[in-house]
């Protein structure tokens, strides 16, 4: 199909100004930008990847050390800290981004999207397609992305309002506090499995792997890890670093996420935007569903590079260290073609995201 003889998208109003040539040429600079930046990926950036790695071994097992002497509370601050900065870098910068392909082509069995295991309640295979694929094919389409609100809160004036929707505040909160079990509940897609028009055996085959992977996360962070600090009178300190980590894990993973999708500025699309739906049309709609949180290399790391939400968004696929280095021209072509390219600061995106959540609880 020729450029002149697309059919017109029902556009947004940030869009409205564009024609469906200047569409695809977006479309088409942001393809040769990717096939640009692929084949640059070399030494230097395996290098990232291992050193990071590295760096959150050492930290989760200089933070267990310490918490043998979790009885005394200076170390057991400095033991949690470590376990939970261990944690979020398990997560965000290295499982995340090692299960999204960003680093198969090093051709490492230990580090490949098909191998990697997170430290997370949420079975990897079963996250990969929530997230790779349902979530990143169709971002911020209502009715197909279910990250819109994680189903549970109603985060666009376009989903409807119930008596329900009254609590959503606390929903959040819980929601950020143990993060990790509604990830893992997450591709179960209960609505489905309701109607009838998901197979429960489907259904019990997830829950049993949910489960698997929940008892494994149970016993380690809270039984065997108490257990061998017994010894030094340690048990309980070790219990409660664990636990706080996991929090701490889980609420900065929710935030990271939150202030990436849900921000004043992120829009949400109707289901036909999806209709015959160009490479051009798939670009521009990931720039405009997504949102940025400025910040120097330590923010970036944090968030497993999610402060680079646009530049994910756009390049799913790309090594994570490398989305500070596109941004700009991201950034530059969205001038360009006068497109918003919505980015803030943590606290203004966490106030934007809040005020949203707030708001969009009543009628």
């Amino acid at each position: 199909m020729s450029i002149a003889t697309l059919p017109r998208r029902p556009l947004t109003p940030s869009t409205a100004h564009l024609t469906p040539e200047d569409i695809e040429a977006i479309g088409d600079e942001l393809e040769t930008l990717r096939e640009e930046l692929l084949a640059s990926r070399g030494e230097k950036d395996a290098r990232y990847i291992r050193s990071v790695i590295k760096l959150q071994r050492g930290l989760e097992l200089s933070g267990r050390a310490i918490l043998f002497a979790g009885w005394f509370p200076p170390a057991w601050i400095a033991g949690t800290a470590a376990l939970s900065a261990a944690k979020i870098l398990e997560n965000m910068e290295i499982g995340h981004n090692v299960m999204h392909g960003q680093w198969d082509w090093m051709r490492d069995p230990k580090i490949h999207s098909t191998t990697w295991e997170w430290d997370n309640t949420s079975p990897a295979e079963q996250w990969k397609h929530s997230h790779n694929y349902i979530h990143h094919t169709y971002t911020n389409v209502l009715g197909k992305d279910r990250d819109i609100g994680y189903a549970v809160l109603r985060i666009t004036p376009e989903q409807k309002w119930t008596p329900w929707r009254l609590g959503q505040p606390v929903y959040a909160a819980l929601l950020a506090m143990f993060f990790e079990y509604g990830v893992a509940l997450h591709d179960l897609e209960i609505e489905n499995v309701r109607n009838g028009s998901k197979p429960r055996s489907e259904t019990r085959a997830q829950l049993k792997a949910i489960g698997r992977k929940v008892r494994r996360q149970v016993l380690k962070d809270y039984v065997a890890f108490p257990l061998l600090a017994l010894p030094v009178g340690a048990a309980l300190p070790v219990l409660a670093a664990n636990f706080t980590a996991n929090i701490v894990r889980n609420v900065w993973s929710n935030l990271v996420i939150f202030c990436g999708h849900f921000p004043d500025g992120a829009e949400v699309f109707p289901s036909d935007q999806l209709e015959n739906e160009t490479k051009g049309e798939w670009y521009v709609r990931q720039i405009l569903g997504s949102a940025n949180i400025s910040g120097g290399p330590l923010m970036h790391l944090a968030t497993g590079n999610l402060s680079h939400q646009i530049e994910h968004h756009v390049f799913p696929d790309l090594p994570s260290n490398r989305y500070a280095e596109v941004a700009p021209r991201i950034r530059a072509l969205c001038e360009k073609y006068d497109l918003p390219y919505n980015t803030d600061t943590l606290t203004g995106q966490i106030t934007s995201t809040w005020k949203k959540i707030i708001r969009l609880s009543l009628p």
